[in-house]
């Protein structure tokens, strides 16, 4: 489990947003995690305590002189034992109080007397975000080490649109989870491909494959909460933006290659773990082809698509260049020759037909020296144990030729 042993102390302010910390509890506990509650007055105004000691399994603390502490200081015991202390919803006032450190209820007065991380979780209207002082109280909030979690930008309980707008339960949780990774790749830039891509024969059909982009995803999230800037380029899934990701949605194996060529000046490391289409139609047909009735076939001319990881292997400073290879067979002896002919530094090799879809993986590293068997594991787990096997081997400054 992602937190196992983790203890954390949830704080929650008063706002609307209150109601969403429900299934973060959930997630969190789920994951492995204690969680403590602390609650100001107002939060309890959205949410109950009853409610949330329900699903956290722990009593609620609300008040700084509450008895249940046999020396009566909940302030100062609550965060003894926490791993961190995550604010959320964290109101506009409760920003304003953690900057100029003033300390009047239990949860301000556990913040300030804390001996562990703090975390926020903003959540207010746009206006109340944009206003000047609060983005004076954020700033020196990051000053002083505190981790800022949003905000978001959409829909609002007012009825308006615009930032301020508390970040989704599970991209909390993906950021919680994220905070307590190593930083193998902190300051890095990585490029990664995902999915499959689709190759239209005409204004309907096309050619694609079975690849359902969960390891390329594992692997963006992995390395964003391994410190790295990631940009994602993916094919067409049904699959949700892992937190902390810029995300670039293309269709084709020349969309992706373009897109990729583009941002690559930009990267350090590049992983092609996409399951890029071969072949191409050389002429997609503009209108839905039909069936003629006397059992003749249409037929297709096809063309080679650009190979995307040799092309930017060969460039003259290429980043660390990482392939991914799915074989139906013979893994060790078609992984081997893939990586000579990429003309990359690392190749990670599978089944493919026995990976497509699962959330767990088996691969095997192909490198110059030899090859390295990884243990099944969930597709998380072993992008982690990925990213922290290329951070080694990967230069600072990318531009890695091939070894």
């Amino acid at each position: 489990m992602e937190l196992a042993g983790k203890h954390l102390v949830l704080g929650l302010t008063g706002g609307i947003a209150c109601y969403k910390i429900a299934e973060l509890t959930r997630l969190l506990t789920k994951a492995g995690a204690t969680v403590q509650i602390v609650m100001t007055e107002a939060a309890t105004q959205f949410i109950t305590p009853v409610t949330m000691q329900a699903l956290s399994g722990r009593p609620v603390y609300t008040s700084q002189w509450d008895a249940r502490m046999p020396n009566n200081m909940p302030h100062i015991d609550l965060s003894r034992e926490a791993d961190a202390i995550v604010i959320v919803p964290a109101s506009t006032d409760f920003l304003a109080k953690l900057a100029q450190g003033r300390c009047d209820d239990l949860l301000s007065t556990l913040c300030i007397a804390r001996d562990c991380p703090l975390l926020v979780v903003p959540a207010m209207n746009r206006q109340m975000w944009q206003n000047p002082a609060t983005q004076r109280n954020v700033a020196q909030l990051r000053a002083d080490g505190v981790e800022v979690l949003g905000p978001d930008s959409g829909s609002q309980a007012c009825g308006e649109v615009g930032d301020g707008r508390m970040i989704e339960p599970e991209a909390a949780f993906e950021a919680i989870c994220a905070f307590f990774q190593p930083k193998f790749l902190c300051g890095q830039r990585v490029l990664i491909t995902a999915g499959p891509t689709f190759e239209p024969l005409d204004s309907v059909r096309g050619i694609t494959n079975r690849s359902s982009g969960k390891m390329g995803f594992a692997l963006a999230l992995a390395a964003a909460q391994a410190g790295a800037d990631v940009h994602l380029v993916t094919g067409p899934v049904a699959l949700d933006t892992p937190w902390g990701v810029y995300r670039e949605d293309v269709q084709t194996a020349q969309q992706m290659h373009d897109a990729v060529m583009a941002a690559t000046p930009d990267a350090d490391i590049f992983i092609a773990v996409a399951a890029v289409a071969d072949w191409r139609v050389d002429h997609v047909a503009e209108h839905k082809i039909k069936k003629t009735g006397d059992g003749s076939l249409p037929t297709f001319s096809f063309v080679e698509n650009p190979d995307i990881l040799a092309t930017v292997a060969k460039l003259p400073n290429p980043p660390f260049c990482v392939g991914f290879a799915a074989e139906s067979g013979d893994l060790d002896v078609y992984g081997a020759e893939k990586r000579e002919r990429k003309g990359v530094p690392l190749l990670i090799g599978n089944l493919g037909p026995l990976a497509f879809g699962r959330d767990d993986n088996e691969v095997m590293l192909f490198e110059a020296s030899g090859t390295t068997p990884l243990p099944r594991a969930g597709k998380l787990d072993l992008a982690r144990t990925l990213i922290a096997e290329i951070a080694k081997r990967a230069p600072k400054t990318g531009g890695a030729l091939l070894s």
